[in-house]
């Protein structure tokens, strides 16, 4: 099923497979997007909910200089622009990173479930709940954290997501992003990024080459990074750092 990983640890077991069945459904059709493509362009008009199923995908805004700031990261499992669905328009940016592969569901689709199906509709809800904590925690991190404690935050939410979605094990994952997404993310240049990286790497609480990312000590560079993973709600049961 395309949605298998929709909100896996954060509430899924609340989902009926009735629920499951109907999201699968409502989905009009899928699309392979290659890397580094604008997929929804800021202040235009959108008509349907995109889910991540494979790849990186991110929001971001850029400044009258062409600087962007990335906003968020998301992967599979994600709505990525879901609160387009009551705003009509998004007030920035979303682009591939990563060859992705989409599932489109139709705002006309929307309407339907949030009329019929409550349960669904409170769990659509949820996600854009938690793409505000989110977005919460990423000010703090932006506001209050030096250089080498935002990368470190940042890895540890990327670990923690990943994990949930059977991406990511034993402090291992994949993810295909550059030093300038890092920056992108975290407002800090590229050279501040590569110095962090390798303080990081030298104090042996991450390595981060070729696309493949290591932690060996997951607490630690929690610790440093100041991550609690509270505001990302998942299931009690589930050790976002295991």
């Amino acid at each position: 099923m395309l949605t298998d990983k929709f909100l896996l640890n954060r509430r899924r077991r609340e989902l009926t497979d009735e629920d499951l069945h109907i999201l699968e459904t409502s989905i009009a059709e899928t699309r392979d997007v290659a890397a580094r493509k604008l997929v929804v362009h800021a202040k235009e008009p959108v008509h349907v909910s995109t889910l991540l199923v494979e790849g990186v995908m991110c929001r971001y805004m850029d400044d009258k200089e062409g600087n962007r700031q990335i906003v968020a990261i998301h992967i599979p499992g994600d709505f990525v622009d879901l609160h387009g669905y009551p705003l009509r328009y998004l007030d920035h940016d979303v682009s591939t990173i990563t060859p992705c592969k989409l599932a489109c569901v139709p705002h006309q689709r929307l309407n339907e479930i949030v009329a019929a199906r409550p349960n669904l509709s409170r769990q659509l809800w949820f996600s854009t709940l938690l793409d505000a904590a989110m977005h919460r925690e990423w000010t703090f991190r932006l506001g209050r954290l030096s250089a080498m404690q935002r990368i470190a935050h940042l890895f540890c939410e990327l670990y923690s997501r990943m994990r949930a979605v059977g991406l990511a094990k034993d402090g291992k994952f994949d993810l295909a992003l550059n030093q300038g997404d890092v920056g992108e993310a975290c407002g800090i240049t590229s050279v501040h990024v590569n110095r962090a990286l390798r303080s990081l790497r030298n104090d042996g609480l991450m390595t981060f080459r070729s696309k493949k990312v290591e932690i060996p000590d997951r607490v630690k560079l929690a610790k440093l990074g100041e991550f609690d993973p509270s505001y990302l709600f998942f299931d009690s049961d589930f050790d976002p750092l295991g």
